[in-house]
């Protein structure tokens, strides 16, 4: 008997060792964004039907995400199994050989990634494979206040100036109440301040280098566009606006406190949302701002999941990817959610759902947005680099952080925008030089 029962409890430890191996962690860097923590939130469908895979979560900041991501894949840390990417990183990254073709997503039928935004796919594409999954896309666009237009007898044209645009701001600005007519981003950051300013950049005409790779702040384009910026943000933009992104922005937003903000279109679900924004009943869309030109004007980008090489965990990486960006996980989030609050501008089928487009009167300001950005032509005059608010090259992360902290120290008022302008010149030149771009 005590043999039988020795016996009974090694096979049952035996059990319990192999259910152990079998079980695997997956490391997920991501962004704490809304839409990211909302995924956080629901994953126990994913968990239920994968007991076998549990789920670490890195959250971060988008600055540190990039950061810490960045070097980790570069020095192949392998402190992460699913990586939170743009696409910006998915092509250099891809064609250095740091992340896993996605092969089965795209073969397989019911994930149909024939059904992924054509421009968001070529985007998370190297060497016509998929490289990326994306969870949300989106462009940039004008969310400003139909109240505070209508009290100030504005009318927001279909396609506005950014002459329009400050003279609007700052008839709608009531400091003493802190209604401020302009929110902007002013954090430093080449995905931060850098997106949004280099939009602003393309509207006057400018480009960040000409045909021979060498940067142009030092031209009157670029003159024109920061001056106008920071002469905007300081009279009709809140104070402290040289520490605020995104998330800094929609919380300002959402308190009522911007009359307008122009940004990524993947806000627009929080802003109309009432659980989330004082104003939700209150707010319109419109073409991010022209000027000179409306190339360039608004942006293109995507949030992906990916995968990084040498993983030892890819077939439960590729399992999750696969759930947090398909069909199905949109139905997920419209289930409790609503429609109006799904991961937006990642699937054309989104774009043709009857329910999603009478919930969301973003949805196809939003669509026009996205199909109207052109990474290759997105400037007046001719450029050597793919990218509306980025140059697709491996030296504009450091180049981009870079010119950030002087554009945000500009703003800040620590600095002058000629004072600006010339150290941003005068570092990229060097870098550029150094990088071999200019002979």
């Amino acid at each position: 008997m005590k043999k039988t029962l020795g016996t009974l409890a090694g096979v049952a430890a035996i059990a319990l060792s192999a259910h152990a191996s079998a079980e695997t962690t997956l490391t997920i860097a991501t962004v704490n964004n809304g839409d990211m923590i909302r995924m956080q939130k629901l994953t126990d469908d994913f968990t239920s039907k994968n007991p076998d895979i549990k789920l670490n979560w890195v959250t971060l900041e988008e600055n540190v995400l990039r950061q810490k991501v960045t070097t980790d894949i570069a020095t192949k840390g392998g402190q992460f199994d699913v990586l939170t990417i743009g696409t910006y990183e998915v092509p250099i990254w891809a064609k250095k050989g740091w992340l896993v073709p996605l092969d089965k997503l795209e073969a397989d039928a019911t994930y149909d990634a024939g059904d992924i935004m054509p421009a968001i796919r070529t985007a998370v594409s190297y060497d016509k494979k998929l490289y990326a999954a994306p969870f949300y896309g989106e462009s940039s666009m004008i969310m400003y206040r139909t109240d505070l237009f209508k009290k100030a007898g504005l009318t927001m044209p279909e396609k506005p100036t950014w002459d329009f645009i400050r003279d609007a701001a700052a008839k709608i600005t009531d400091k003493a109440h802190e209604t401020y007519g302009i929110c902007l981003r002013g954090k430093a950051g080449w995905g931060e301040n850098i997106a949004l300013i280099t939009t602003v950049a393309n509207a006057f005409g400018a480009r960040w280098f000409n045909e021979e790779w060498k940067p142009e702040f030092d031209g009157p384009e670029w003159k024109n566009a920061l001056s106008f910026y920071v002469d905007m943000m300081k009279n009709s933009g809140p104070p402290g606006a040289s520490a605020n992104g995104f998330n800094e922005n929609l919380a300002l937003f959402n308190a009522g406190k911007c009359g307008m903000w122009i940004d990524a279109t993947v806000a627009a679900s929080f802003v109309t949302n009432p659980k989330d924004s004082k104003v939700a009943a209150d707010v319109g869309f419109a073409h991010a701002p022209c000027e000179v030109t409306c190339k360039g004007a608004n942006w293109l980008w995507a949030w992906n999941l990916a995968i990084p090489a040498g993983s030892q965990k890819t077939e439960a990486a590729e399992k999750f990817i696969g759930w947090a960006t398909s069909k199905d996980y949109l139905a997920l989030v419209a289930s409790k959610e609503g429609w109006a609050n799904v991961p937006p501008g990642t699937r054309t089928s989104l774009y043709e759902n009857a329910d999603y487009l009478t919930a969301a009167p973003f949805a196809l300001p939003t669509l026009d947005a996205i199909n109207s950005a052109d990474p290759v032509d997105s400037t007046a005059k001719p450029k050597p680099y793919v990218g509306v608010q980025f140059a697709a090259i491996p030296e504009f992360q450091g180049i981009g952080t870079t010119v950030g902290q002087q554009f945000s120290a500009a703003l800040a008022g620590s600095s002058t925008v000629d004072q600006a302008l010339e150290q941003a010149q005068q570092s990229t030149l060097r870098e550029m030089t150094k990088a071999g771009y200019i002979k």
